[in-house]
């Protein structure tokens, strides 16, 4: 059903988990995307709808399957962020566990569209031809440019470059349980795409734009067959003066009854200067250690992610970090004191930071670690790149370039 909200945008929340599903003629890809995974973001869903429909009927031109998928729809219904837990927060590896073995209990709804979606996953990946491809449409409560967020995989990084946008590293260091981590940790590329604020008109266009071009981009419809070059100029006259990548070093999270708000007036990528307020918190105000960007802060009323920091990475640090994976050079690192493997597959590190203090989380990153803090000494360094399915992708025309 279409409906109009606040702002009198028209938005469709037409709640079916499959909004479409395009089998081409001719062998692909399997591409998926996923709107409306956080209910207040509809956009995503209408962006959707819009391209199965004017695809619907052209399958003699479309290589591979194309599908599009609705995320929270109890949440996307009512146009609510979620019913008890942020849907994008449950894909932690204890949940997943029980789903998979029976034991999870589906005490509220968002556990039960979690369920849902799984099981839609993985009749995709057990039914369908790879190699796969799965993309996550969000919106934000700020004002900001289109831009990807992207788990830093070399696989990953070296398809998402094909965009016109900003790239943001490192927020699966900062968020527990989002879907893209666990779909990323199946060895898929898998990326998010961010269109603008949840209101904002263009954000379903910017959603369109971002569809076409990932249909072009993974070998689904050739270009000869829509206008790549008008969707490209869509989001690259947006993000022409942001197109670098960044990485994540600061969180601010929102602890239960703590009383934040953001201080008003902040866009996405915004600089924001040493000692500048940024918000406020059970009275006391919160003010930039550093110089630096504002990423995500938030306007909503729920959520505890307040707001991230980032900086950009130079080029001379993905190029090391490429290398350096590429080598494996982490093979040697548990041989270094207070690090050892934590995993029989070696792909885990468990590092004693009272021991091994020379370490910093930036030179795990460049080996493609990414880390959790276990307690006051210890971290866990799960490697980005073992998962990856790489071979999958060798014969895609973007990975040869």
């Amino acid at each position: 059903m279409d409906k109009v909200d606040s702002e009198g945008i028209e938005i469709n929340r037409h709640a079916d988990r499959i909004i479409g599903c395009i089998k081409g003629q001719q062998s692909g890809p399997t591409i998926v995307f996923f709107g409306g995974i956080h209910g207040n973001e509809p956009a995503g869903v209408s962006a959707l709808h819009q391209v199965v429909q004017e695809w619907q009927n052209k399958e003699a031109f479309i290589k591979g399957t194309i599908y599009a998928i609705s995320g929270n729809l109890w949440a996307l219904e009512r146009g609510e962020r979620y019913h008890k837990q942020d849907l994008n927060r449950l894909w932690t590896t204890d949940r997943l566990k029980k789903l998979k073995n029976g034991t999870l209990e589906t005490e509220n709804k968002d556990i039960e569209q979690m369920a849902d979606i799984y099981n839609t996953i993985w009749q995709i990946i057990n039914t369908e031809n790879g190699p796969f491809y799965f993309m996550d449409l969000h919106t934000t409560s700020s004002r900001t440019i289109p831009f990807l967020t992207v788990n830093d995989s070399l696989l990953n990084r070296k398809f998402v470059v094909q965009y016109p946008a900003p790239i943001i590293l490192g927020l699966e260091e900062y968020l527990d349980g989002p879907l893209l981590s666990y779909i990323n940790e199946l060895g898929y590329v898998s990326f998010g795409f961010e269109s603008g604020h949840h209101t904002q008109p263009e954000s379903i266009d910017y959603h369109v734009a971002f569809i076409y071009l990932s249909l072009y981009f993974t070998g689904c419809i050739n270009k000869d067959k829509v206008d790549i070059d008008r969707y490209y100029n869509i989001l690259n006259s947006q993000t022409v003066e942001s197109r670098d990548i960044f990485e994540i070093y600061y969180k601010h999270t929102i602890k239960k009854d703590d009383a934040f708000e953001m201080k008003a007036g902040f866009d996405n990528f915004q600089l924001v200067a040493k000692n500048q307020t940024i918000a406020t918190s059970n009275g006391k105000t919160l003010r930039a250690k550093k110089k630096g960007r504002i990423f995500m802060p938030l306007y909503q009323n729920q959520g505890d992610d307040g707001f991230f920091a980032i900086r950009r990475i130079r080029s001379v640090y993905l190029h090391l970090s490429s290398v350096l994976r590429r080598i494996h050079f982490d093979r040697i690192l548990h041989f270094l004191p207070g690090v050892r493997w934590a995993s029989d597959t070696h792909d885990t590190l468990l590092v004693n930071r009272t021991i091994a203090r020379f370490f910093t989380k930036k030179i795990f990153h460049l080996m493609g670690y990414r880390s959790r803090k276990l307690d006051k000494h210890h971290f866990i360094m799960k490697n980005r790149e073992a998962a990856s399915k790489t071979e999958a992708y060798k014969k895609a025309a973007w990975y040869n370039k």
